[in-house]
C-alpha cells in the first residue's frame, strides 16, 4: 500500500506544479529510518525535478527546495512537510499510515504484500530462462557450485514473484575432454561394484587417478582423445558408459538440490547441442566469419579492426567442437524453443570473458536477442572448511551446517521441542549459509566462517528464523484475537512505526534487487526489519493490554511475519514455524 501515499503525494505535487502525476510517483522514495528520532515516511530530492525538466534547471536548489515546500501544504495525508540537506521530507498521519498498510493483512491477501506497487508496471514482463548451478556430470556436487546455485535459485524465485514466467534450467557439463580422459581412465581403473556402491565417490577417484597417470603418459592421453572422438561419432559402447555416468550423477544431484529446497524445470547439458554445433560451424562459414590461424584451429575475429588481435577459438585442429561452440549452439536453440524474452546465466566471475565473447558472436552472426542475454558473475568463496580439513562437496558443507546447528539448538536455553530437530537445523543451516553469501555484493570474494554464521544474534540466517518463529508463537498463543475489529490508532509507539515504515520500503527493495540482481538489498532490508521486531517485542506486550491495543499489535506482528516469510523465500530460504 506503498503507492496509496505516493499517489497522494505526487498529486499534491503534482496540483502544485501543474505537471502530470506520473511524473513525481518515480522521485518519491521511502525515507531511512532513523535511530535518533522519528523520521519522515517519504523524501524526495528536487535534483531529480530538476534534471526531468520540471524546475528551472538554473538558480539556487536550496532556494527552489525551500520554495517548493513552503507551497505544499500538510493535510489528512500527510501531516508534515520539511527540508533538510536537500531533500523535501513528508511525514504521515501515523494512523492513516497503520490503516492502508495493515490493511490486506486483515483481508488475508498477505501472500502479495508489496508484489503489486505500481513501482513494477514500468518493467518488462516476459519468458526469462535463468541458467544456473550447471555442475559438471561424474563428479561429487563440489562446493565450489553452490553459489551458482542460491544465487540463481534467489533470481529465478524474484523474476517468478514479479510477474514473469521463469524457465529454471540447470545446464549439465557433459560432455569435452574430460569424459575422454574419464572414459580412458575408468577402462583402466574402474570397478562395476564400487560403481554400484558409491558410484560418485568412485568416479572421483578413477578421475583423480587418471588425471595423476595422464601428466606422465602419452598413452592416455591418446586413449582420452580416442574415447571422446569415438563419443563424438557416437559410437555405442563409449556412449553407452556415458550415459551411465550422466544418470547416475543427476540422480545424486537431485538429492543435494532436494535439501537446499531448489528445483528445476529443465535439465539440459552440452551433450545437447553437440549435433548443432555443425549447424554454428557451417553458418559462421557462409557469414565468412570462420578463420583458420596459423596453428590450425577455427576461430572468430573479435577484435574492432579485424586484425586478429582478439580471436575466439570455437574448433580444435582436429575438428572437434569446443565449450564456446556447444554455449551458440544452445542459445540459439533455446531461442528457438522457448522463445524466451531474457536470459540470465549465472557464473563466476572468472567466466566473464568467455560470456562477453558469447554474445559478441551471437550478435555477429545476426541474432538482436543477444542484447537481452546478461551475464551475472560472482566472486569466490574463501575458507570453506569442515572440521576434517578442506571442503571439496557441498554435501559435507550442509552436513556440518546441519550438525553445528543441532549442537547450538541442543545448547540454547529457548529451543522448543521439535517434532523433527534435524530437519528445523538442516533449514536453519542452510539459512545461515546463504545469508552470509548474500550480504555483500555478489562480485566480491568473502571469507567462509562458521561461528559468525551460525549466531543467533547479529545479521545472520539464524536470526532471520528465530525472529520469524518467534513470530509465529505469538500468533499461535493469540489465535482468534486477530479478527477483531483493527484500531489503527492503538499503534503510535515508536518501535510500531519503525516496523511500518520499514514494511513502507518492501516494493522499493524488491524493485532494486530486480534492478541489479543483488540480493544485499533484500537480505539489509529483512535484517532491519527483524530488529524492529525485536524491540517492538519487547516494548510492544500483547498479552495484558487492552483488547484493542492487543488486536493492533498483532496485526502489526503478523504484517511483520508475512514479509519476512516471503522475503526469505525469494531468497531461498523455507522459514521454520518453530525453533
Amino acid at each position: 500500500m506503498a503507492c496509496f501515499f505516493r499517489r497522494k503525494i505526487a498529486a499534491k505535487l503534482a496540483k502544485t506544479l501543474q505537471q502530470s502525476e506520473d511524473v513525481f510517483v518515480p522521485a518519491l522514495t521511502a525515507a531511512p529510518v532513523l535511530k535518533k528520532h522519528q523520521s519522515a515516511d517519504f523524501r524526495m530530492s528536487p535534483e531529480t525535478l530538476r534534471i526531468n525538466g520540471i524546475l528551472p534547471s538554473s538558480g539556487d536548489l536550496q532556494l527552489q527546495t525551500e520554495n517548493l515546500a513552503a507551497q505544499l501544504k500538510p493535510d489528512s495525508v500527510v501531516e508534515e512537510i520539511s527540508v533538510r540537506q536537500g531533500w523535501i521530507y513528508f511525514k504521515l498521519n501515523r494512523s492513516l499510515l497503520a490503516e492502508k498498510l495493515l490493511e490486506p493483512f486483515g483481508k488475508g491477501e498477505n501472500d502479495n504484500f508489496g508484489l503489486n506497487s505500481e513501482f513494477f508496471e514500468t518493467l518488462k514482463r516476459g519468458t526469462i530462462l535463468v541458467e544456473f548451478s550447471s555442475p559438471n556430470i561424474a563428479k561429487k556436487f563440489h562446493a565450489g557450485h553452490l553459489r551458482s546455485t542460491i544465487i540463481g535459485n534467489f533470481i529465478a524465485n524474484l523474476k517468478q514473484s514479479l510477474g514473469n514466467n521463469v524457465i529454471r534450467m540447470n545446464y549439465l557439463g557433459d560432455w569435452g575432454m574430460q569424459f575422454g580422459l574419464l572414459g580412458a581412465g575408468f577402462s583402466r581403473f574402474g570397478c562395476t561394484e564400487k560403481l554400484k556402491e558409491n558410484p560418485l565417490q568412485h568416479l572421483f577417484e578413477v578421475y583423480v587417478q587418471v588425471n595423476k597417470e595422464a601428466e606422465h603418459s602419452e598413452d592416455i592421453k591418446l586413449a582420452a582423445r580416442d574415447f571422446f572422438r569415438q563419443l563424438e561419432q557416437h559410437e555405442n559402447q563409449a556412449m553407452s558408459l556415458w550415459q551411465q555416468f550422466r544418470e547416475i550423477t543427476v540422480k545424486e544431484y537431485q538429492h543435494v538440490y532436494k535439501r537446499l529446497g531448489i528445483h528445476f524445470d529443465v535439465f539440459s547439458g552440452e551433450s545437447f547441442h553437440q549435433a548443432q554445433t555443425q549447424e554454428v560451424v557451417r553458418e559462421l562459414q557462409s557469414r565468412g566469419l570462420l578463420k583458420t590461424s596459423e596453428k590450425g584451429t577455427g576461430v572468430v575475429d573479435l577484435s574492432p579492426n579485424g586484425d586478429m588481435s582478439n580471436i575466439c577459438t570455437v574448433l580444435r585442429s582436429d575438428g572437434t567442437t569446443l565449450y564456446i561452440t556447444r554455449d551458440i549452439a544452445a542459445a540459439i536453440s533455446r531461442k528457438e524453443k522457448y522463445c524466451f524474452d531474457d536470459m540470465i546465466y549465472v557464473t563466476d566471475k572468472s567466466q566473464e570473458n568467455h560470456f562477453n565473447q558469447l554474445f559478441q558472436i551471437l550478435r555477429t552472426m545476426g541474432n538482436s536477442w543477444a542484447e537481452r542475454c546478461r551475464h551475472v558473475s560472482f566472486g569466490l568463496v574463501q575458507g570453506m572448511k569442515t572440521r576434517t580439513g578442506e571442503v571439496v562437496f557441498l554435501e559435507d558443507v550442509l552436513d556440518e551446517a546441519r550438525a553445528r546447528m543441532l549442537h547450538n539448538m541442543n545448547q540454547s536455553n529457548t529451543t522448543k521441542e521439535l517434532d523433527n530437530p534435524d530437519d528445523t537445523a538442516e533449514k536453519v543451516g542452510i539459512s545461515a549459509l546463504i545469508v552470509q553469501d548474500f550480504k555483500g555484493p555478489l562480485q566480491s570474494d568473502y571469507k567462509f566462517d562458521w561461528d559468525l554464521m551460525l549466531q543467533a544474534q547479529g545479521d545472520t540466517g539464524v536470526f532471520l528464523q528465530y525472529t520469524h518463529a518467534r513470530l509465529c508463537s505469538l500468533m499461535q498463543r493469540n489465535e482468534g484475537m486477530e479478527a477483531a475489529a483493527f484500531n489503527p490508532s492503538c499503534l503510535c509507539e515508536r518501535t510500531g512505526v519503525d516496523i511500518l515504515q520499514q514494511l513502507l520500503r518492501y516494493d522499493e527493495v524488491l524493485y532494486q534487487s530486480d534492478q541489479d540482481l543483488q540480493p544485499k538489498h533484500l537480505v539489509s532490508f529483512l535484517l532491519k526489519l527483524s530488529r524492529f521486531v525485536a524491540s517492538a517485542h519487547r516494548e510492544l506486550p500483547v498479552k495484558g493490554s487492552p483488547p484493542d491495543v492487543a488486536q493492533a499489535r498483532l496485526r502489526l506482528f503478523s504484517a511483520a511475519r508475512s514479509v519476512l516469510a516471503s522475503g526469505m523465500r525469494i531468497l531461498g530460504i523455507t522459514p521454520v514455524q518453530k525453533m
